[in-house]
């Protein structure tokens, strides 16, 4: 399939993201989030993986200080992906 295509993605979506395969249980995966995370994934515009939110999540909390400022930092990484998604960046 080309670049440019839009695959379906089931509940995800119609995006032209790579979809990855995953070695784990999604659902228990989110439940062993922190409670500010999932929270930031239960209202975002996409569905994220929690292994990769958890990623960002420690490294944004690590660099910033807060949960606040990591959330917003969240925030502006959501609105990169759904800019690129679009094939707007």
């Amino acid at each position: 399939m080309s670049a440019g295509k839009v695959r379906p993605g089931g509940n995800r979506g119609a995006t032209r993201l790579k979809i990855r395969a995953r070695a784990e249980d999604p659902m228990r995966a989110y439940d062993a989030l922190p409670p500010e995370l999932r929270d930031w994934i239960a209202h975002a515009a996409r569905p994220w993986s929690p292994r990769s939110c958890l990623r960002l999540w420690r490294r944004a909390l690590a660099e910033e200080g807060c949960t606040e400022r990591a959330r917003a930092r969240l925030d502006r990484a959501e609105a990169a992906m759904l800019a690129r998604d679009s094939g707007l960046a």
